[in-house]
């Protein structure tokens, strides 16, 4: 197997998760689940595919359940076996980072900064070439995973930074940052540069940036000099922009579905996706469709 370019992956994990208050009050974000398998497992998964080989995760302190979820915990898989449960202790393990085959870092934002500062907290921890941000509240089902798509597509483009980028609608450009083209070549758009969340008759495409990130080292440099954006806090997308000129740009148009599991309505519709595909939970849904399209009586 020929190794990526990309060896680290870095995961911002510090949010508070107040959209999902009172859920996330003592559970964080990262770790609800989409039908049994938490959002963070999936971003993991992604980046063991992708050939990754030390994954560094940016957290908080009072976040301390997202590293004992990370880690392997062989007391409750041998507690599980000795129950006559290995095939959920299997499950448990394979979901688990085996730190003989994948290096696992946690560093620590202890103020919301942005994400620029989330990413620039992991400097020291990172091997050396390009990296990988990972975003988790960005589900991407695809197979094979988005950053496994972008790693082989990266070499390719001869830019220094490339984001993972899908078309949206006039009326939610404004929700995200949006690329600046100057040309298309196949799923590859070159852009000058990036707008954060334009107005839409202010914008400069429909290509909006989602969460997966793979980021030429010079990165660091540049947001450990830059001073604060909207919202005073350390933005990627400014840092990105600014390196664009001398490193390049790239979107990168994956294939595969993007689910927001930021907001509620995006968690619940990644849940009915991931739902969708697993035949045992088949009648379930179709009992539900049913009753959803009965006419609802009158009080």
């Amino acid at each position: 197997m020929i190794p990526s370019p990309v060896r680290t992956a870095i995961f911002p994990v510090a949010g508070l998760g107040t959209r999902f208050l009172p859920a996330t009050k003592a559970t964080p974000k990262e770790l609800l689940p989409v039908i049994d398998t938490p959002l963070i497992q999936f971003a993991i998964d992604e980046a063991r595919e992708a050939g990754v080989e030390r994954m560094v995760f940016v957290s908080h302190p009072s976040k301390t359940a997202i590293e004992r979820h990370v880690r392997a915990d062989a007391d409750l898989i041998e507690t599980l076996r000795a129950r006559g449960k290995a095939r959920i202790a299997e499950a448990l393990e394979a979901a688990a980072l085996d730190e003989e085959e994948h290096e696992v870092e946690f560093t620590m934002q202890h103020e919301q900064r942005g994400l620029g500062h989330a990413v620039l907290c992991a400097r020291d921890l990172v091997l050396p070439g390009p990296v990988a941000v990972l975003l988790p509240d960005d589900l991407i089902l695809s197979k094979p995973g988005c950053l496994a798509q972008m790693v082989e597509a990266y070499g390719r483009t001869g830019a220094g930074h490339m984001v993972a980028a899908m078309d949206v609608t006039p009326e939610t450009v404004s929700r995200y940052g949006v690329l600046d083209p100057v040309g298309q070549e196949g799923a590859i758009t070159r852009a000058r540069g990036m707008v954060e969340k334009p107005a839409a008759e202010e914008a400069p495409s429909l290509k909006a940036v989602v969460g997966r990130y793979i980021l030429d080292p010079a990165i660091f440099e540049t947001l450990a000099s830059q001073g604060p954006g909207a919202h005073d806090e350390i933005q990627l997308t400014d840092a990105i922009a600014r390196d664009t000129e001398r490193l390049g740009l790239a979107g990168f148009a994956f294939s595969g579905r993007r689910y927001d599991c930021g907001s509620k309505a995006g968690m619940l519709e990644a849940t009915l996706a991931v739902a969708s595909r697993d035949p045992d939970y088949a009648e379930v849904l179709a009992e539900w469709r049913a009753e959803a399209a009965l006419p609802i009586a009158a009080e």
